[in-house]
């Protein structure tokens, strides 16, 4: 299973069954990605009743394909992607994609079995049916059927995110664009006839490209799989899930999504704990957390120093540290007074330490340097309101720089308009996430440490 599925990320030649000659169909999308994707392996369209698709010539089956195929993609109406399959198992490939909808999520079970009984006879890898597709922006593998001028692309990085739902999955892709989050691979598996999320899970924490995995699903196809899969991975790598069905009408509606069984949601929690699985509540949860364990260093200890320019910021913040279970440090006295050498008299550095209205970067640079050297501090929570007059643009090459060479983590929260939003893009694009509010820092602090807890057991109990 494991080489089938490194074949939807790295093929070395593609065939898109239902590639059209029409910009409005499927077929014409997914084949154009390819290009524009820039995928350095051979592709292949086909279709029976086209000679030439954007300057390469058809096929009428894959049969007719005199080359080795690694990757097919089907685009056609679900009893013809049956049979095509069914062509694709002849032919030797390994692995297969299939978008078309019409199985079991609209009461076509025997049709979505039969993609199963398909998967087994010829040993084929099957991602769907149902399904957005596959995207990795190493390799441009773009099946993804929704054009890049209506759904921006991330660009490469170190997340993971699968999904059940395209149109979650859809919007994810096109959020992390704007947002400027980097992405390593990306799969909408659908109804999971065959491949599910347990083994694209088990795929991932093999992954070099990727450091951290995000999932949303509605129900599990194997929940014993993927409880043994999440415990091998969990504590080397962090599995981040957020659970769709929370409620009895969401339950209700999954069944008529997906066709998945949705279960207790309680029960889910539980069992996500038991295998060390991170739980987010919402989509920007699952973000938070992801880019925190993405590029932050885990902490020794939970003792957070906020540096502030703004009071009541470092009371929400201070509020947020204790309420996820962390504590706030008391920073040694001898750094303080070499500090407080450099600082105003109106300075209060305590901690919170609130630098004042009138900051500036030097303040800010000195404050920060301070609380890295200091072996009583854990986590920083930085807080820098930027509408302050005499902050300008430039503390935000201070932060990045202190952040990459940083063995600490550094929590940077910034709220207000366009002005702070924009300086918050060239932090977020120098890889610095960012938080607009103080309890979602807090969170996302507790994860870290927390995370650092769970790899400390396992590294211990594999003594």
């Amino acid at each position: 299973m494991k080489k089938a599925i490194d074949n939807f990320f790295n093929p070395k030649s593609v065939a898109v069954i239902g590639a059209s000659r029409n910009p409005q169909k499927i077929g014409y999308i997914v084949f154009r990605n390819f290009l524009d994707a820039g995928f350095k392996g051979r592709i292949y369209p086909v279709n029976p009743n086209a000679e030439e698709i954007l300057g390469h010539k058809t096929y009428p089956s894959v049969l007719d394909i005199k080359d080795q195929i690694d990757l097919a993609v089907i685009a056609v109406p679900a009893p013809i992607a049956v049979q095509a399959l069914e062509e694709c198992g002849k032919k030797g490939i390994k692995a297969v994609t299939i978008l078309s909808g019409g199985f079991k999520e609209v009461g076509e079970k025997a049709l979505e079995d039969r993609v199963t009984e398909i998967a087994k006879k010829y040993g084929v890898g099957v991602v769907g049916p149902n399904c957005l597709g596959i995207f990795d922006p190493s390799t441009g593998v773009d099946m993804i059927f929704l054009p890049r001028y209506r759904l921006e692309r991330p660009k490469q990085g170190n997340i993971a995110f699968i999904t059940q739902s395209g149109a979650i999955g859809s919007v994810v892709l096109d959020w992390m664009a704007r947002k400027g989050y980097k992405i390593s691979k990306f799969v909408s598996y659908g109804n999971a006839a065959d491949v599910d999320e347990a083994d694209l899970i088990e795929y991932l924490g093999k992954d070099r490209k990727t450091k951290v995995i995000c999932a949303y699903f509605e129900g599990l196809r194997e929940a014993k799989k993927f409880m043994e899969v999440t415990k091998k991975i969990s504590g080397k790598k962090p599995v981040i899930v957020l659970k769709g069905g929370k409620t009895e009408a969401g339950r209700q509606a999954i069944s008529s999504h997906t066709g998945s069984m949705a279960g207790s949601y309680e029960v889910y929690k539980a069992a996500f704990k038991q295998a060390g699985v991170l739980h987010a509540t919402d989509l920007e949860e699952i973000f938070s957390f992801a880019r925190t364990l993405s590029t932050m260093p885990i902490p020794h200890g939970n003792r957070v120093q906020i540096i502030t320019d703004g009071g009541g910021f470092g009371v929400l913040l201070s509020d947020g540290v204790i309420e996820n279970g962390l504590t706030l440090s008391k920073m040694d006295d001898k750094i303080i007074g070499e500090l407080r050498k450099s600082m105003p008299t109106y300075v209060v550095l305590k901690n919170p330490m609130d630098l004042t209205g009138d900051t500036n970067m030097e303040r800010y640079r000195l404050a920060i340097d301070a609380a890295m050297q200091d072996p009583n501090v854990d986590i920083i929570g930085l807080i820098a309101l930027l509408q302050v007059p005499r902050l300008e643009a430039d503390i935000i090459e201070v932060i990045t720089n202190v952040f990459k060479s940083s063995k600490k983590p550094i929590f940077v929260i910034a709220a207000g308009g366009e002005y702070t939003e924009v300086l918050k893009k060239a932090l977020e694009d120098f890889g610095v996430p960012t938080f607009s509010y103080p309890e979602d820092a807090a969170k996302c602090m507790r994860i870290l440490y927390e995370f650092g807890l769970d790899a400390k057991k396992i590294k211990k109990g594999n003594k």
